[in-house]
């Protein structure tokens, strides 16, 4: 398996670093692993995985790929210096193994630092999962696999790679965005990496972590409100698409004002039906006075082509719609199933934090944060 590289991880997370330094440059955050799926991990593996998260020290930003990163709109002279001069730190992770040989896995920092640990540590995990203990598998049907996808996602209005966190691996992820890009409805990657080697717009903008730090940084209620304004202060229109479900979508529609949606060009959908999400999001934009085919909405949620295109029919001539694939794409391998992790932030600035989102199983925090959570945005579902 190969060694992870500087620019090989998610745009999400470096755009978010950028406001993070220009707003935040003070705060502390810890993440934490979650493991959702079945499978479990043993000492062989905990000891590689701390050999490559040691190894990350020594990752640096090479110069070609810094020239072309720094020219994209949104990039802030300051920001490629920091970066230039920016080192991961192995310091920040706890790592160990459980007694059922699940991962407790724990990164803490300052945010501007830790921030981008997420995305690589998931691909890692995964790479690593196949190489040392599923290991009875084979990328021999990749081609019809890939093949028959292209003739679905051909017909969707847009869609782009969003594979990186769950990965078979990295070789793997650039095969599958070389062959992506021969598709007329292919708009570009979400990996920074890959984007550069492939010639195409790399795609994101903010995840939970940015809502659920501005529930400290400005309150728990309207924690949407907080992060969409801190968003279009450093931003100012740049990366446009809000992300909905972090507490659920009628707490993001409620902040969702008549500022926000003239100046954010679309919306993310992430959790719960894709189908509720459109009608809800029309009906609040006809509310606004906002023509919906002026608007995008993203969906990322646990998608594949079929399920994409039957959303990408229900939004024709409706709204504008593109769609996030991930797993589907990159992890998709007969008879080896892939892992269904994530990585979430647990605090800030020692205070818990919590995302809810639209699906209960989704729900990440301490069971006194969540309830917290639950009483400010959802009192009838904590009372049944």
């Amino acid at each position: 398996m190969s060694l992870m590289s500087f620019y090989n991880n998610d745009q999400y997370k470096f755009s978010m670093q950028q406001a993070v330094l220009e707003l935040y440059p003070d705060a502390t955050v810890q993440y934490r692993f979650v493991n959702r799926g079945k499978q479990r991990f043993n000492e062989e593996f905990v000891r590689a995985l701390k050999d490559n998260i040691n190894r990350m020290a020594d990752l640096q930003p090479d110069k070609l790929t810094t020239e072309w990163f720094k020219r994209l709109a949104f990039i802030k002279p300051w920001y490629v210096q920091y970066l230039k001069n920016y080192r991961y730190n192995p310091d920040e992770i706890y790592l160990a193994l459980t007694p059922d040989n699940d991962l407790d896995l724990r990164i803490k920092g300052f945010w501007h630092s830790a921030i981008l640990w997420e995305v690589p540590l998931l691909a890692l995990i995964s790479e690593l999962y196949f190489f040392l203990i599923d290991t009875k598998w084979s990328l021999d049907d990749q081609n019809d696999k890939i093949n028959s996808k292209l003739r679905v996602l051909d017909n969707l209005p847009a869609f782009a790679d969003f594979g990186t966190r769950r990965r078979r691996s990295a070789e793997h992820h650039l095969w599958v965005a070389k062959v992506l890009k021969s598709s007329g409805s292919y708009v570009g990657t979400s990996n920074v990496e890959i984007a550069f080697k492939t010639g195409v717009k790399p795609i994101g903008t903010m995840a939970h972590e940015f809502v659920q730090g501005s529930s400290v940084l400005g309150g728990l209620r309207h924690a949407n409100r907080y992060a969409l304004d801190a968003w279009v202060k450093v931003y100012r229109g740049n990366l446009g698409i809000a992300l909905s479900d972090t507490y659920g979508i009628e707490p993001f529609f409620e902040d969702f004002d008549l500022l926000l949606s003239k100046l954010y060009d679309g919306i993310r959908h992430d959790s719960g039906d894709p189908f509720v999400f459109m009608e809800r999001a029309i009906q609040h934009y006809a509310c606004m006075g906002i023509d919906p085919m002026s608007k995008t909405l993203v969906f990322s949620d646990s998608l594949n082509p079929e399920k994409a295109l039957k959303i990408a029919e229900a939004c024709k001539g409706r709204i504008k719609c593109s769609f996030g694939i991930g797993t589907n794409l990159t992890n998709d391998v007969t008879n080896s199933p892939p892992l269904n992790i994530v990585i979430k932030m647990w605090s800030l600035n020692t205070f818990p934090t919590v995302k809810l989102s639209e699906d209960p199983s989704k729900a990440v925090g301490t069971p006194d944060a969540i309830a917290n959570a639950l009483w400010v945005f959802s009192p009838k579902r904590q009372i049944e």
